[in-house]
């Protein structure tokens, strides 16, 4: 249960980062991963494939 002074939450610095990366950032993740790959498989596909 939040604790309130002053009319303002107050909790303890564990509690203020107990933070749940959501599906938004679980996504970002695997686009930018899958970005990265295919980007760096062109630049091998390019420059380094004989």
């Amino acid at each position: 249960m939040p604790e309130f002074e002053n009319g303002r939450t107050v909790e303890t610095p564990t509690e203020a980062r107990q933070a749940e990366p959501g599906p938004s950032a679980l996504l970002l993740l695997g686009i930018s991963t899958v970005l990265a790959m295919v980007t760096l498989g062109g630049v091998w596909m390019v420059f380094f494939k004989t």
